[in-house]
């Protein structure tokens, strides 16, 4: 709880203030890179459910490009995905932007996977409870399956995360991601080149409160 309180954070803020200083060489090289091969813009930006669900714009790489059909619809994702932007998202390089959403307080390193705003309405009070911690660049899930996993899984280990945050549980957290991301785990789910959209059951539904503000 101290830790959670009073370093959580502001071992965040340092961590990626070095981090945005030593990888923006990185970060150029990349960007680069994803103009050349996909277009602008570089960075895509969305919004998503944050601490007490307050709703900040993520910052990630772009991966995908813009193709569209006869009828302006951009198609499917596995369309638009190139062999680069699969490349991106099997390294994480993509996700190197987020260093600002940590550095400005929207994220932590360690954190619940920040969701969709449209997942908001669709959560049990279970579910919900993963947003009384700021989100993460990584997190229990990501070291455990990331995108293969079940939706149940996933917010298995988000509360579980939330309510077993201690520092070195963080480390290990992170110190597993490194070896995830080496190995390329988890990057797809079995039926999505990321993974499916929540569909909660008719229980869930049930259970479901108000979005907070």
């Amino acid at each position: 709880m101290v830790y959670q309180k009073y370093f959580k954070r502001p071992l965040d803020f340092i961590m990626a203030l070095i981090g945005l200083v030593v990888l923006s060489p990185l970060m150029l090289i990349i960007a680069v890179l994803v103009r050349v091969k996909l277009g602008t813009p570089v960075i895509f930006k969305q919004p998503r459910p944050g601490l007490n669900e307050k709703i900040f714009t993520l910052y990630k790489f772009r991966t995908m490009t813009d193709e569209r059909d006869e009828n302006g619809e951009l198609l499917p994702d596995e369309v638009r995905l190139t062999p680069f932007g699969k490349w991106l998202r099997s390294t994480s390089l993509d996700e190197l932007p987020e260093l600002w959403n940590i550095f400005k307080g929207d994220m932590s390193f360690v954190g619940p996977r920040p969701l969709l705003v449209e997942y908001l309405p669709l959560y049990n009070g279970q579910q919900r409870r993963r947003h009384g911690v700021r989100p993460g660049l990584t997190g229990l899930a990501q070291i455990n399956g990331r995108n293969a996993l079940s939706w149940e899984d996933k917010f298995r280990l988000d509360i579980q995360y939330v309510d077993n945050i201690s520092f070195f549980h963080d480390l290990l957290i992170l110190g597993k991601t490194g070896v995830a991301v080496l190995r390329r785990e988890g990057i797809s789910s079995d039926s999505c080149v990321t993974m499916e959209a929540f569909e909660p059951d008719r229980d869930s539904r049930s259970t479901v409160g108000q979005v907070g503000n």
